[in-house]
């Protein structure tokens, strides 16, 4: 079993779909342990994108990823199931929403294009964040989630139908 950390990021919530894309993963068999809202500040947003993501892709970058996620309230998921950092990447499609694949989040809802937001001198409007590794999932999960706000439950409809 795997956690991946999911945010639904500004975007989303103005657009009205925490429910769809929540729903998506549900019926993928991926359980929630974890669910919150909330408006984040520059600092657990650059808790978040790392310096890391400096080294990989700039600076510049990274301050522009900090303030589209502090543009607006975001929803802070923690998802669980059987390899499930895989399982969401692939649900939530490539970072680049007009090179996402239609049937993922991002090649269903959105179409911005790096070039686009470059021309803004803005951050990529794609939706969703969802972790890339199991270490990045671990760290991720830790920068959104107390341990008291994550929950291990079997719900009943599992016994038959997932191994968990």
């Amino acid at each position: 079993m795997e956690r991946s950390l999911v945010l639904l990021k500004p975007d989303a919530i103005d657009r009205g779909l925490i429910g769809e894309i929540i729903s998506r993963f549900e019926r993928a068999g991926l359980k929630i342990a974890g669910l919150k809202m909330t408006w984040p500040k520059k600092e657990l947003a650059a808790k978040h994108y790392t310096e890391d993501l400096a080294q990989r892709r700039g600076e510049h970058v990274r301050n522009l990823m900090i303030e589209m996620l502090t543009s607006g309230p975001i929803v802070a998921i923690c998802l669980e199931g059987v390899e499930a950092v895989e399982i969401v990447r692939k649900m939530v499609g490539t970072t680049e929403p007009k090179a996402a694949a239609p049937g993922t989040i991002r090649g269903d809802y959105s179409h911005v294009s790096f070039k686009h937001a470059d021309s803004k001198k803005m951050g990529v409007y794609n939706l969703v964040h969802a972790s890339g590794s199991v270490p990045e999932a671990e760290s991720e999960i830790a920068v959104w989630f107390s341990p008291e706000e994550l929950h291990e439950h079997k719900p009943g409809y599992t016994k038959h139908t997932i191994a968990y």
